[in-house]
Order: structure tokens, then C-alpha cells, then sequence
């Protein structure tokens, strides 16, 4: 098996109760939803210039976003159907007040569901070894800048949480040299199995779109990281490369399972012993990560021209019936309820993302995004603040080896510029400081905030 490493290495962090109650089930399509939200900005960086207007009809995969600035990705209307209305709606996740769009499937004059009409083609068949490896000698023939372009149009994001727009991670600086490609398959945080899942499920699509990766980057290798509590996952990753002929380009590091071992600079660290500077990037250091869905988006953009309409996503919690969707993008939380089933009459928070880095969502109204890779439902709990005892538990665990603490009493006191002093910009939020303080204090909320301060300067 082509597997490079199974050592912990520099392994830190958290071991966490893992709670993968759907890693056994495999990814359900659901119908095409008759009502969609699509908000303006999904994204890292700047909101899109809506397009459309109210009453205009639109198409599956047409462009309905538009961006002007560096940092944005084109948005794609996931259904075909009539714009409804234009709309304010909040940003989750930065709690900012941005526009989208409501858009409503055709029906005919008898009240049917009209046929989707499609702006791509993905009735291309592509299914066996040999049709992949066809693709990937097309793929040969394409430029980097092409297919940096396929990429751009298709408003693919990083679909691990981030959300960073793909084409810009991927289009190199003059004078940077990428040695390394890591493909991120660890999700690592409690409960989340989409990534999983779409390992065992579009293996074939994934190296694909990892080769593509390769093509543009033109590193040494490629490396697919994947924690060691998938073991099947690995096997199947192991034997799809095999199959490809990759062998001497791609490689599997099986990691411990330790949270946040999903992080980008975590994963660099332990897997090549590099560590990025603070207010560096993985560039800076010869490695560009991506994660494994990503990749598989990728796949589809150059093979079949078609845009990020949709994603898997995991529901799980305390629900009669966790699994693993294939949804479209806009579909809102409220009418996923009928596949999961129900849940406690206790007070419940619905959470996008895992327990560790996701956030709260103040109702079932709220749509699908395209960095949404799990909405957890789990029972509310009311934390109450305590000082800090300086105990120094959130020192410990950081794997920035920052001190968190600091940031919290600065934050209290309104000291951004000493948050500053103490590599703010460095942490990755992943909650670990926060999972551990035996006083219950919020101390990633204080760290983005400062971090939001502190770009406003």
C-alpha cells in the first residue's frame, strides 16, 4: 500500500469522543428543493453584485453573483426557477447583514414541477478506471491558466469551512514554488462525516481532482492525509491510486486521531516537519491544502463545466436519524427535517459546523452555504462566564502554541493592540482553548471579535 507514514510525529491537541454516528451511511441524494435562499456572500472575502432581479427566470448552474473584487467566487443558482424576491439575511458567520436571493422552481400551467434546465453537462459518462484515466490524459493537454479558469467560473470555495475562494489558493505568486500538495481528508472534529463518506463514495473523482491540483501546481508529490480511524477510507484511497497509475505521485499519511489534526498548519507540521511562520501562509513554506471534497468539486468543474450548486453535508445530533445528504446549495435547514426525522422537546441549538468551530444559527430558516458541512442539532446548554483562574489549560492545548487567555482579558478591556502583541492573527479557531476552560469563558468569540477589530484599523 502506497501509505508514507502511520507515526505521530508532532502530534498535539485534543483526543475528543468522536460521536460518528453516520459514518455507516451512505450519502443520500434528496430531491431538488422547490425554494431556495442563495445569500450574495459564501465565501471568504468580499460579497457578490447580485445579477438578477425579481421576476426573472433563471437555470440551474447560471451565474447569479458577480464580483469585482480579488477576494470573492462566483454564485450559481442551484435550482431552475423564477426569482422570487431579493432579500437581506444575515451572515452567520460573521454575524454582518448581507443580500441574497430567493428563487422558486418552475411549474406549468397544471401546477407540475417543470424539468430542470442546466447550464452544464454531467451526462458525460465517467465511470470506470480506464474513462478516468482518459480524463486525466485530456487533462494533460489543458494549461494551468485553463484550468485555473474552469475553476474560477465554477465559484469553487474550500469546502472544509474555510470557504476560501479555490482559483486565488491556487494560483501561485511569482517566485513561490509549491514542492508539496496535501489533500486534506482527516475531519478530525466530532460528529462530521461527509469527507468520509465521500472518500468511500467518489474516490475515483477525488484523485481526479487532485490530479488537477497537481497539473497546476507542478509539485514533487501529493500527499492524502487521512486519519487513522478510517481505515477503510485508506485502503480504498490506497487502491484507487494504484489503479490510476499514481503511485509515484500520490501517497497516504494515516495520522492519529487528535483534534484539530485537520487544521492546514497542523497537518504541514506533522506530516513535513514545517512550520509556518507566523503571518505566513502554507505558500510560504511550499505547500498548498486542500480538502478532499474540494477536490472533488474540482473534478466536476473541468469534466462536465459545472459550478458549486450543490455539497454533502452531515446531519447528526440528537436526532432520530443521522446521515449524509447530497444537497443544493440555498436549501434551508427547516426542509431537511423530514429526513432526519425528529428531535428532543428540549431546548435545542442548531449549530453549522461541528461542536468545536461551528456556530449557531438562530433558526431553521437559515440555507445550506456552501462552506456548510454539517448542521448539528444538539441540546442547548447555558454556559455561565467565570473569570479566569490562569490556569493555563488553554496554553496547553493550543496548537499555535499561542496563549489564549490573553486574549480574552485584553478583549475585556478593549486592548486590541495587545492581542495584537500576542499573534492574534495566528490562531486557527479551533475552539480547543475554549473546550477546556474550567470557567466557561467564550474565548474563541473574544478572538474573532479582536481579530475583526483589529482589520477595521
Amino acid at each position: 500500500m502506497n501509505i508514507i507514514s502511520r507515526k505521530p510525529r508532532f502530534v498535539t491537541g485534543l483526543k475528543l469522543k468522536e460521536n460518528k454516528k453516520s459514518e455507516h451511511e451512505p450519502i443520500a441524494t434528496i430531491p431538488v428543493p422547490g425554494r431556495v435562499i442563495i445569500p450574495m456572500q459564501m465565501h471568504a472575502g468580499a460579497e457578490c453584485e447580485l445579477i438578477v432581479k425579481k421576476g426573472d427566470t433563471v437555470k440551474t448552474g447560471q451565474v447569479i453573483g458577480e464580483f469585482s473584487s480579488f477576494i470573492s467566487a462566483k454564485i450559481h443558482s442551484s435550482i431552475t426557477g423564477t426569482v422570487k424576491s431579493v432579500l437581506k439575511t444575515v451572515n452567520p458567520a460573521t454575524s454582518t447583514i448581507i443580500n441574497a436571493v430567493e428563487i422558486e422552481a418552475l411549474h406549468d400551467s397544471e401546477g407540475n414541477r417543470a424539468a430542470e434546465e442546466k447550464t452544464y453537462n454531467d451526462s458525460i459518462i465517467i465511470e470506470n478506471p480506464e474513462d478516468f484515466k482518459v480524463f486525466m490524459s485530456e487533462t494533460d493537454n489543458a494549461s494551468a491558466a485553463e484550468l485555473i479558469a474552469k475553476i474560477k467560473d465554477a465559484g469553487i470555495v474550500g469546502l472544509g469551512g474555510a470557504a476560501f475562494p479555490t482559483h486565488i489558493k491556487l494560483s501561485v505568486p511569482e517566485g513561490k514554488k509549491i514542492d508539496t500538495v496535501i489533500l486534506n481528508g482527516c475531519e478530525c472534529e466530532p460528529y462530521i462525516t461527509a469527507d468520509h463518506r465521500m472518500m468511500l463514495e467518489y474516490a475515483m473523482q477525488i484523485l481526479c481532482g487532485a490530479y488537477i491540483i497537481f497539473k497546476i501546481l507542478n509539485p514533487i508529490k501529493v500527499i492524502i492525509a487521512i486519519e487513522n480511524n478510517k481505515e477503510d477510507a485508506i485502503r480504498l484511497m490506497a487502491d484507487r491510486i494504484r489503479e490510476l497509475g499514481l503511485e509515484n505521485i500520490f501517497y497516504i499519511s494515516a495520522l492519529p486521531s487528535k483534534y484539530p489534526m485537520g487544521a492546514e498548519k497542523t497537518l504541514i507540521k506533522n506530516i513535513l516537519k514545517r512550520k509556518v511562520p507566523a503571518g505566513s501562509l502554507p505558500l510560504d513554506v511550499g505547500v498548498v491544502v486542500q480538502n478532499v471534497s474540494t477536490a472533488k468539486a474540482i473534478f466536476d468543474a473541468v469534466a462536465f463545466n459545472k459550478p458549486l450548486i450543490e455539497r454533502v453535508i452531515t446531519v447528526t445530533g440528537g436526532i432520530d436519524k443521522p446521515l449524509n445528504l447530497m444537497i443544493r446549495i440555498g436549501t434551508l435547514v427547516g426542509d431537511l427535517k423530514k429526513y432526519f426525522g425528529t428531535f428532543s422537546d428540549k431546548p435545542h441549538d442548531v449549530i453549522f459546523g461541528g461542536p468545536m468551530t461551528g456556530f449557531s444559527v438562530a433558526n431553521m430558516n437559515f440555507p445550506i452555504v456552501k462552506g456548510t458541512g454539517c448542521v448539528l442539532v444538539q441540546e442547548g446548554r447555558k454556559l455561565v462566564e467565570k473569570n479566569c483562574i490562569r490556569c493555563g489549560r488553554c496554553v496547553s492545548v493550543c496548537p499555535m502554541n499561542l496563549m489564549p487567555l490573553m486574549y480574552g482579558i485584553y478583549a475585556k478591556n478593549n486592548k486590541w493592540e495587545e492581542c495584537r502583541d500576542y499573534y492574534i492573527d495566528s490562531c486557527i479557531e479551533c475552539g480547543s482553548c475554549a473546550y477546556v476552560c474550567p470557567s466557561s469563558i467564550p474565548l474563541v468569540g473574544y478572538i474573532k471579535t479582536g481579530k475583526s477589530v483589529l482589520a477595521r484599523k
